[in-house]
């Protein structure tokens, strides 16, 4: 996405639901992808955000969480091998 890029997001995905789900908080993938990808992991703890700076420099797999305006909660999730990005509501993992 840009040179700040912690790693690359290959193919990105998302699921039905996490698409309503911004749709209808009218926020946008690219906005969570953005911040994902730079290492701004979003709401999850300490050990959690360590684990995902572990796993950048390991290649293992990285998740992020944020919750949208409506109060929904999304996870976007880089597979181990860098292949592809999801994102999903936690429900949906």
């Amino acid at each position: 996405m840009t040179g700040q890029d912690k790693f690359e997001l290959g193919h990105v995905y998302a699921t039905p639901g996490a698409l309503e789900a911004m749709q209808e908080a009218r926020q946008w993938p690219t906005r969570f992808l953005a911040r994902h990808v730079r290492g701004d992991w979003g709401e999850v703890d300490a050990e959690d955000a360590a684990e995902n700076e572990l796993s950048v420099t390991n290649g293992f797999r990285i998740l992020s969480a944020y919750t949208l305006r409506t109060g929904v909660r999304i996870w976007v999730i880089t597979e181990a091998d860098g292949s592809a990005t999801t994102i999903l509501l936690p429900e949906e993992y």
